[in-house]
């Protein structure tokens, strides 16, 4: 195949793929005659004016809407949902310190960490288990997935936000606590009276939504 078809294969399968697909992935489609990571950048070169963008977050690509568009395309539906407070501190926590363990949380939060919580983060698919520590015990360690990265649009763990970032933008309040201990930025006088399922954080989800066909 001569590159331009390569190009309008790779483009083929980004478009009919339900869901971000790998460099490894596009290969199996594709084939491993061409230099598919370099086709990828190419691409993005071409979409980065126009109304779609192909975008890489964690090493998974897929095309999305320009950002000054999407308005265009969207319809607003409030979905309320709670993340506990001990659950936003937890993957605070994993997203700058991983892999943790879960005494390593602990440690950090100053209060224990119910199983419950890092369920409720991997059923999220924001964690995930890596492995065992080699240490007594061989403690089960939890890191970060592709799927909180494309969540919270961050190309890589080198894009989270800094504490002097967070407190500007105003974030740092329920986990500014956790947050600063996570970063060693200071210490929690946490006075232990933190319960799991207190203090709950409301979120809301903006679903985008295509408008029907006329």
């Amino acid at each position: 195949m001569s590159m331009d078809e390569d190009l309008r294969a790779i483009e083929a399968v980004l478009f009919a793929a339900d869901a971000p697909l790998t460099v490894k992935q596009i290969t199996g489609y594709v084939g491993d005659h061409a230099d598919i990571k370099a086709l990828l950048e190419e691409l993005a070169t071409h979409y980065a004016e126009r109304g779609i963008r192909l975008v890489n977050n964690g090493g998974q690509w897929h095309f999305q809407t320009a950002p000054d568009l999407a308005h265009l395309l969207r319809q607003e539906r409030e979905s309320v949902r709670k993340l506990s407070r001990a659950a936003t501190e937890t993957l605070a926590i994993i997203a700058y310190h991983e892999p943790v363990s879960r005494a390593e949380i602990e440690s950090i939060r100053g209060v224990q960490t119910s199983k419950g919580t890092l369920d409720v983060l991997m059923e999220l698919e924001w964690i995930r288990p890596a492995g065992r520590r080699e240490t007594p015990g061989r403690p089960l360690i939890y890191a970060t997935t592709p799927e909180f990265l494309v969540h919270f649009g961050l190309g890589s763990r080198r894009d989270l936000p800094g504490i002097a970032d967070l407190r500007a933008a105003g974030l740092l309040d329920p986990v500014d606590v956790a947050m600063e201990q996570a970063m060693g930025e200071g210490q929690s006088d946490d006075d232990g009276d933190d319960q799991e399922e207190a203090a709950a954080v409301d979120y809301q989800d903006s679903v985008a939504e295509m408008p029907d066909n006329p």
